[in-house]
């Protein structure tokens, strides 16, 4: 059973940065991508970015691209999300979670699995 970790976030101010590790462990399959969501309080959990095993044609949303960079380490088992230019918007606990994938990432949620338990994000203005 894989177990995914998210550490790193915390407070920081309006145009501040954050970077977000997700540390798995367990036995995964042989291939299989990694994807950030995030949820802010009475709101859907939405996608964020996403990331293939190879590293490879990231993904990411809309409202981040520009300013989130999703990278991994396969020797070290994580993912990190590097977060700047953080906006109150982007205030949320955000969560990864694996695609046993080993194609293009994708952004549905329903493809994954694993969450870890959120790391909260605050963006004060």
């Amino acid at each position: 059973q894989v177990q995914l970790v998210e550490s790193g976030g915390g407070l920081v101010q309006a145009g501040g940065s954050l970077r977000l590790s997700c540390a798995s462990s367990g036995r995964t399959s042989s291939f299989y991508a990694i994807g950030w969501f995030r949820q802010a309080p009475g709101k859907e959990r939405e996608f964020v970015a996403a990331i293939s095993w190879s590293g490879s044609n990231p993904d990411y949303a809309d409202s981040v691209k520009g300013r989130f960079t999703i990278s991994r380490d396969n020797a070290k088992s994580t993912v990190y999300l590097q977060m700047n230019s953080l906006t109150p918007e982007d205030t949320a606990v955000y969560y990864c979670a694996v695609d046993n994938w080993a194609g293009i990432p994708r952004r549905s949620r329903r493809v994954y699995e694993n969450w870890g338990q959120g790391t909260q994000v605050t963006v004060s203005s």
